[in-house]
């Protein structure tokens, strides 16, 4: 590994600039409010509910959320989309509009490229069934068989200022302060509804949206995103979880370690525990369905749960630390924004035309010439005007972040002599000339298939 001195040093020179923090940024983290944050989540705590079969209380919840958005900016395109729902012997107990709440901020040069920040704004108060007692709760990643459950009493009070009112407080204070400003990608902020019956809303949504073939870049999900007190005790407002994949090197890992390095670049106080796994043991959220459909998705939620207050009448606003909820937010603002402002990530693929993988996408990685180097080749992910050029990552193949970067201009090809392309992943991002960074694309070979072989 004797590149690696030399590695660092270039790094350490080129870099500097990129990672300097951009003003405009950290202009919409300073913005972000904890009073409205806080005022957010008591309004939303007031409906009696906000189940999403609920007689009354979603559809109040849904015009209040609606309004709020139309008030914070006239380049914020809201509307509500809207979905009509067969009742199955799970947990929609009847056919039910389901509506998710969608506000649009477009994008300037790159308006076809969205960024979402997500989360779900119904709620869900368990009642047991007559002489039941649940030994597990039904999780929310799959509208499961209702067991011990009576998913009939819709109308039971649920105020959810934690599941999920903290995660759509930080979703509409974000639009509030974002919507200020121009980004060359396009914002969507969206309040789910369905949720608490199977992820039904984002499902919806995520499947059209891939039927549409939209570029989203980046789902950011915000879910249990204002607890600081776990129900055994355990304490900490310094720190928050991301869910991601346990993929390596898939789109969501990348966007991980995208939102953990800007996140903690910005508000070096929190610390962003990177997790590998889609969710909490045998649990999902609203980022799940995107995962599904392909496109890069994580969810922020607090290392802190208490387990006692989730979908029950006690889940209120006296159990949510505004101040926390608000330091989330602010990670998903440095995180949005910088994406938001930044190229699109180079192309590292190709279609393969012969062999075992022809007509799937492979990496432009060799060997180079001598067999015995690493040379890598991409191309500009978009029609770009103010590239400054790229930087290629690199770590050990068991590490979890990227351990190098060389800043190499603006080429589209480099070699590094005698270096081993068994040895090290690679990965390359595009930085234009205000320093914002694209994603990293990383090379990855597609996974290997089951071969049948005739014999006779």
């Amino acid at each position: 590994m004797k590149f690696l001195p030399f590695l660092i040093a270039v790094a350490s020179l080129a870099c500097a600039q990129e990672r300097a923090l951009r003003p405009q940024v950290r202009e919409i983290i300073d913005a972000v409010s904890e009073n409205r944050i806080g005022a957010t989540i008591k309004r939303l705590a007031s409906f009696p509910t906000r189940n999403t079969l609920s007689t009354e209380g979603a559809a109040a919840a849904r015009q209040w959320i609606f309004a709020e958005l139309q008030s914070y900016s006239p380049r914020l395109q809201v509307s509500l989309e809207h979905f009509k729902v067969k009742k199955t012997e799970e947990r929609i107990v009847r056919d039910v509009d389901l509506y998710n709440i969608v506000a649009v901020l477009p994008g300037g040069s790159m308006p076809e490229t969205q960024v979402l920040i997500t989360a779900h704004y119904d709620t869900l108060n368990l009642i047991p069934l007559p002489g039941k007692t649940p030994t597990v709760e039904a999780t929310d990643n799959t509208a499961g068989p209702p067991v011990s459950y009576d998913w009939t009493k819709v109308d039971a009070t649920a105020p959810g200022a934690n599941d999920d009112g903290s995660g759509t407080a930080a979703v509409l204070e974000l639009a509030r302060v974002m919507s200020r400003y121009q980004f060359a990608k396009t914002l969507v902020f969206i309040a789910f509804a369905g949720e608490e019956q199977g992820l039904i809303g984002s499902t919806l949504h995520a499947g059209e949206a891939r039927k549409r073939e939209e570029a989203i870049e980046a789902v950011l999900n915000n879910d249990i995103v204002g607890g600081d007190t776990s129900g055994n005790g355990r304490f900490g407002n310094s720190s928050v979880s991301l869910y991601s994949s346990d993929v390596m090197d898939s789109p969501t890992q990348q966007l991980a370690r995208y939102a953990r390095q800007i996140g903690e670049r910005y508000l070096p106080s929190m610390k962003i525990n990177m997790m590998f796994q889609q969710d909490r043991l045998g649990r999902g959220g609203d980022h799940t369905p995107f995962q599904l459909e392909g496109f890069a998705a994580v969810r922020f939620s607090t290392p802190n749960e208490d387990y006692a207050h989730q979908h029950s009448a006690t889940d209120l606003p006296e159990f949510v630390s505004i101040p926390y909820t608000a330091r989330v937010a602010r990670i998903n603002a440095a995180v949005a924004a910088s994406l938001a402002l930044a190229p699109k990530p180079p192309v590292v693929t190709r279609e393969a035309t012969t062999g075992a993988l022809k007509g799937q996408l492979v990496p432009r990685i060799s060997r180079g010439k001598s067999r015995y180097d690493a040379e890598l080749y991409w191309k500009n992910g978009g029609a770009e005007n103010n590239l400054k050029g790229y930087a290629i990552v690199m770590r050990s193949t068991t590490a979890a972040e990227w351990e190098q970067e060389v800043f190499i201009g603006n080429v589209n090809n480099y070699v590094f002599k005698d270096v081993s392309i068994d040895d090290l992943r690679f990965g390359v991002k595009a930085i234009d000339n205000d320093g914002n960074e694209s994603l990293v694309a990383p090379y990855v070979y597609p996974p290997r298939t089951k071969r049948e072989i005739p014999v006779y």
